[in-house]
């Protein structure tokens, strides 16, 4: 289940009226710009990074990774890896795939809340102890991460 992999914590409200310009992410209920939704000063409990930003409200079950300080929205939940020593963009990179194919489970007025997020079962590769296979998932995400520097590159060089 997914609160055996990751730890989920609550965003906080912020509301526009309450909302001052600045440098800090604000990450609210959106599909696009990996969440970020505005730029604030404001800084609230919710203050976190190398987490994802879980959408339970607006874009639903809609996932970013944010290796970067940032606040989160009372429609996001944040997911903290459990496993400190591989949080880091290649594993969630790979978790990132898992949670999406619940997206449509989701649709239409179900909603992604605190209490479905506890139950829902996502599938990962495992090792024969029948633990999670971390490793393979960082390696994973890493050879993903290779293969679109390698088309990317292969895009410019034909361009020139």
């Amino acid at each position: 289940m997914i609160n055996d992999i990751f730890t989920i914590l609550s965003g906080k409200r912020l509301t526009k009226a309450d909302m001052k310009n600045g440098k800090m992410p604000f990450i609210g209920a959106t599909e696009a710009d990996n969440g970020i939704t505005h730029f604030v000063s404001n800084i609230n409990v919710s203050a976190d990074d190398n987490v994802f930003g879980v959408n339970y409200n607006g874009s639903v079950v809609e996932t970013f990774y944010h290796p970067y300080q940032c606040i989160f929205s009372d429609d996001v939940k944040r997911f903290k890896l459990k496993e400190p020593r591989y949080r880091n963009a290649y594993t969630y990179l790979f978790l990132k795939t898992t949670i999406l194919q619940q997206k449509t489970k989701y649709a239409y007025g179900y909603k992604f809340n605190e209490e479905r997020m506890n139950k829902q079962y996502i599938m990962l590769p495992t090792i024969k102890t029948g633990q999670a296979d971390w490793d393979y998932m960082e390696q994973y995400g890493r050879a993903m991460v290779v293969r679109l520097l390698g088309e990317y590159f292969e895009y410019i060089m034909e361009e020139r």
